[in-house]
């Protein structure tokens, strides 16, 4: 192998592991937050659907969530629409 074909070769693993430590990996530690936040659900907390609707939850089952979001007005929900808890969503806006 020529040099110039080992440093071409260094070079593109060189990138390959900064595309790693700054963009894939942060990915996955969020996506796991994110599940661990989601698993974690509990009635009466507060919290933001992927869509932006803020709701109080009434009900969960494995796969859904029931919110409330005025009296008596309750809407079901996939686990995974649930973005964060509502406190978290104002904090991050600030």
């Amino acid at each position: 192998m020529s040099p110039d074909a080992l440093q071409q070769l260094l070079f593109f693993g060189l990138i390959g592991l900064i595309f790693y430590f700054f963009m894939i990996r942060p990915q996955q530690a969020k996506a796991a937050q994110l599940k661990t936040f989601r698993e974690a659900l509990q009635k009466g907390q507060q919290v933001v659907t992927l869509g932006g609707l803020h709701g109080r939850v009434a009900e969960i089952t494995d796969t859904t969530v029931v919110l409330e979001v005025d009296r008596g007005t309750r809407l079901t929900f996939d686990k995974g629409a649930i973005a964060s808890a509502a406190g978290t969503a104002a904090e991050a806006k600030a």
